[in-house]
C-alpha cells in the first residue's frame, strides 16, 4: 500500500463559477485559478501523484500551459489516473476534507463522491467527502477562500 496527501487552496472572487468535486454550486463567488480551480479535485490529484511518487499537480499542469486554461479539473484528474495506472498502480481509496465557511457542502457530498469515484474508476463506497468550517478564523473563516485536503491510497495493479 502506498499513501499520498494533497492540499489546495484558492481565493473566492466574483464572476467565476464555484466548482467543488466536479459539482457546480449556486453561489455568488467562485474560485480563482488557471483551470476551474476545483480545490477538491486538485487535492485528490496531488494525493494520487504523491502516493505514486509522480511529483505534483503544478509540474503536470502548470499555469503557464494554455491547454489547461479554464479546463475542468475532472480532465486533470483523469490524466493523473492515467499516469498512476501507467506505473501499474490502482486507487484503493480517497478521503477528502473541504475547508469552507460558505456555501454549505452537505447537500452535494454524495454527488461529489460519485464524480470522484467515476474519475478514479472505483466504487463510491471507497471515496469519502467531508467538510468543516474554520469558525471564522483566517482567510477561509472570513469567506475569502476555500481549501481541501485529501489522502489517497494506491496498491499494485497485478
Amino acid at each position: 500500500m502506498l499513501f499520498g496527501i494533497g492540499y489546495d487552496i484558492h481565493r473566492l472572487v466574483e464572476n467565476r463559477k464555484l466548482v467543488l468535486g466536479g459539482v457546480e454550486f449556486d453561489y455568488h463567488l467562485g474560485l480563482l485559478g488557471h483551470s476551474d480551480a476545483d480545490v477538491v479535485l486538485h487535492a485528490v490529484c496531488d494525493a494520487l501523484l504523491g502516493a505514486a511518487a509522480l511529483g505534483d499537480i503544478g509540474e503536470h499542469f502548470p499555469d503557464t500551459d494554455q491547454r489547461w486554461k479554464g479546463a475542468s479539473s475532472k480532465a486533470l484528474l483523469l490524466k493523473v489516473v492515467d499516469l498512476v495506472r501507467e506505473k501499474r498502480f490502482k486507487v484503493n481509496n480517497v478521503d477528502v476534507m473541504i475547508l469552507a465557511e460558505k456555501p454549505k457542502i452537505g447537500s452535494k457530498k454524495i454527488e461529489m463522491k460519485k464524480n470522484i469515484a467515476e474519475c478514479l474508476g472505483i466504487d463510491a463506497s471507497r471515496v469519502n467527502v467531508k467538510a468543516t468550517t474554520m469558525e471564522g478564523v483566517d482567510a477561509i473563516g472570513r469567506g475569502e477562500a476555500i481549501a481541501a485536503q485529501a489522502i489517497a491510497s494506491l496498491c499494485e495493479d497485478i
